[in-house]
């Protein structure tokens, strides 16, 4: 049983969307064979990019291979010496690395705390903020409407990264665009998690799009994912907006993980499909993890420095796919572990 896995929706596990990627396989083959300026970019994309622009309410899409690559595009590509780039302390290691990498100033915000953002923004330069909307490995939630009303407030430039909130969070899982009236300069889809698949999307406006073409070069000199990639993704988009059903189990499953652990102090409550079970101790977590898999639970430990020091964890996270019994099976052994421990 596989608890480690970012398969939200357990759509990468279906056979309807296994079927859509075998057909898109059979119609156009399994490769690009180029990158998206050459002749990687198919009508293919072009129809996935409408169905996610119209979806999300922004005028352009530009796709990569990953969303480590994606992030790091648009930070190398926009920011330039004498910039202020702003970050919330927890965002992701791409775009941390960007970020200590390229030209700009870049300052660290506490985590979540928008009013020390707001302190942060300087007037005579060019501010670019970025947070995430879930984040990775607590599972909390950043307050977007906020965020966004700051960036909005100060002339700021917003992104957003959405990787852990699209296809979970708002209006028929449409993440950030799902759960706030503002919608960020940027937004950053990613495919690897709800979706099921792999690769990402930079969402903005036309001419953004247009400079990233031009600029941003991981884009430029990347091999694009094929176009039965993009058939798939196109799937997966359809079954996130109507399969309503996925996200409802994943709120079943996720109170009766809550119900059967809340009384334990390694468990934190989410409102989202990662649960952290927050041990300390990196010795700890090992043993644990090594137990489960004798059990035949996959979870993974995660130990500093991915996370402070003091806060070893397992990232626990639950998906659609995962049945009742799964998540009851897991609570027994985190029970027996907490009691013998």
């Amino acid at each position: 049983m596989n608890f480690s896995s970012n398969d939200y929706l357990g759509l990468a596990s279906s056979d309807e969307l296994k079927d859509a990627y075998q057909t898109g396989i059979s119609l156009f083959g399994v490769g690009s064979g180029a990158s998206p300026l050459v002749t990687g970019y198919s009508a293919q994309h072009e129809s996935l990019k409408s169905e996610l622009t119209e979806w999300l309410g922004f005028e352009d899409a530009l796709f990569f291979s990953s969303g480590f690559s994606a992030n790091q595009a648009v930070l190398f590509s926009l920011m330039h010496k004498g910039d202020l780039l702003l970050q919330d302390r927890l965002n992701h290691a791409s775009l941390m690395e960007a970020g200590s990498l390229c030209d700009a100033d870049m300052r660290r915000f506490r985590h979540n705390d928008l009013k020390h953002l707001q302190s942060l923004i300087k007037s005579n330069v060019p501010v670019l903020a970025v947070t995430e909307s879930v984040f990775s490995m607590d599972g909390d939630q950043s307050d977007v409407d906020e965020f966004l009303a700051v960036c909005g407030a100060s002339g700021t430039m917003s992104m957003i990264d959405d990787a852990h909130g699209v296809g979970v969070i708002g209006k028929d899982g449409a993440g950030v665009s799902g759960i706030s009236q503002y919608k960020p300069d940027i937004l950053i889809v990613t495919f690897g998690k709800a979706f099921g698949l792999n690769g990402a999307a930079v969402l903005c406006s036309k001419d953004l799009a247009n400079y990233l073409t031009q600029f941003a070069r991981h884009y430029i000199y990347s091999t694009a994912f094929s176009a039965a990639h993009a058939y798939a993704l196109s799937k997966a988009l359809n079954m996130i907006k109507t399969q309503h059903w996925r996200r409802d189990k994943l709120n079943e499953l996720a109170s009766v993980y809550d119900e059967s652990l809340g009384a334990l102090s390694a468990h934190v409550t989410t409102a989202t499909p990662i649960k952290p079970w927050i041990l300390g101790e990196t010795s700890k977590v090992q043993a644990l993890c090594h137990r489960l898999k004798q059990k035949g639970i996959w979870t993974t430990a995660i130990r500093p420095p991915t996370v402070p020091d003091g806060s070893a964890r397992l990232r626990i996270t639950l998906s659609a796919s995962h049945q009742r019994s799964d998540v009851l099976a897991l609570a027994s052994q985190l029970k027996r572990f907490t009691e013998e421990s």
